[in-house]
């Protein structure tokens, strides 16, 4: 069957409506808010294999240059890979990928992804090898109230300003994403809307959750201390997962992350350069 790649669609209606209704299929998600708010922008390019005008196979590259101790990484994240059940085992995903492996190699730093179990023996065919994560973890006593002011984002003023606090502060972070603020609004505009928090004594702020005693903490947005940010957050508190790996490692407890049904593939420079570090990526960029 005749079939084209189509690339960076986003401003072609009947190409994304089609786009979405793939996703919605596969994943449950639409990414028409996303784009009717702004967000989607040139760092997030579906590649798509188009048969008689719908979207039957895709890869999306999300350019994720990341700040690492200090120094930018240019990186690319690959992610909404899925094909239509009436068209796989055709070789469409195979396709895809040597378009963007051929797009990219040489350009970037490193590549990765996030795959699920029944696709472990897919990637390795392209170069991808798997890799660990560490997370940060530790138990806590606190006696102070919670003082961290949670900021709701509602609306396109809210998130207008969601956007500058992430691309004018740094982060406390070893390993975080910048230059690509539509990502972390893709959580925090649709899914995370009452999870931004502003902490007034270390003037930073903080994307957490909390389960009931538990702090799952994402980042901190600023320069405050990875302490003052959890007491902030009061007494309620006796627990705190890192999402990120913060600057100061000290106090916590570091474990081997193994998460359900996912498998962290890497190819590049960067990651046989780091292949021994104990980073985790943040689970708010994942794509």
């Amino acid at each position: 069957m005749n079939y084209c790649i189509e690339k960076n669609y986003r401003n072609n209606d009947a190409l994304r409506a089609s786009f979405n209704r793939l996703a919605e299929k596969t994943f449950g998600l639409n990414f028409e808010n996303w784009y009717q708010n702004g967000f989607w922008k040139d760092n997030y390019i579906p590649y798509s294999v188009v048969i008689d005008g719908e979207v039957v196979s895709n890869v999306s590259v999300n350019a994720c240059n990341m700040n690492y101790k200090g120094k930018i990484v240019k990186l690319i994240q690959l992610g909404t890979i899925m094909t239509d059940n009436d068209h796989r085992g055709k070789g469409y995903a195979r396709v895809l990928m040597e378009e963007v492996i051929k797009d990219y190699d040489g350009k970037v730093d490193g590549i990765y992804l996030f795959a699920n179990d029944s696709v472990l023996e897919f990637y390795p065919k392209f170069g991808f090898k798997e890799a660990k994560e560490y997370q940060y973890t530790k138990e806590v006593t606190i006696s102070d109230e919670c003082k961290a002011q949670n900021i709701p984002l509602k609306g396109k003023d809210d998130f207008d300003r969601a956007i500058k606090i992430l691309d004018t502060n740094e982060q406390n972070a070893q390993l975080y994403m910048v230059g690509n603020s539509g990502l972390y609004m893709f959580y925090l505009s649709q899914f995370m809307t009452e999870n931004l928090f502003y902490i007034e004594e270390c003037g930073s702020y903080a994307i957490a959750e909390m389960e009931d005693d538990t702090l799952i903490l994402h980042t901190i947005i600023g320069n405050g201390a990875v302490d003052e940010v959890i007491r902030a957050f009061g007494s309620k508190i006796k627990k705190v997962v890192l999402c990120f790996t913060p600057k100061d490692t000290g106090g916590f407890e570091k474990t081997e992350l193994h998460e359900e049904d996912t498998t962290f593939f890497v190819q590049g420079k960067f990651f046989e350069d780091n292949q021994n570090e104990e980073y985790i990526m943040q689970a708010i960029t994942h794509a």
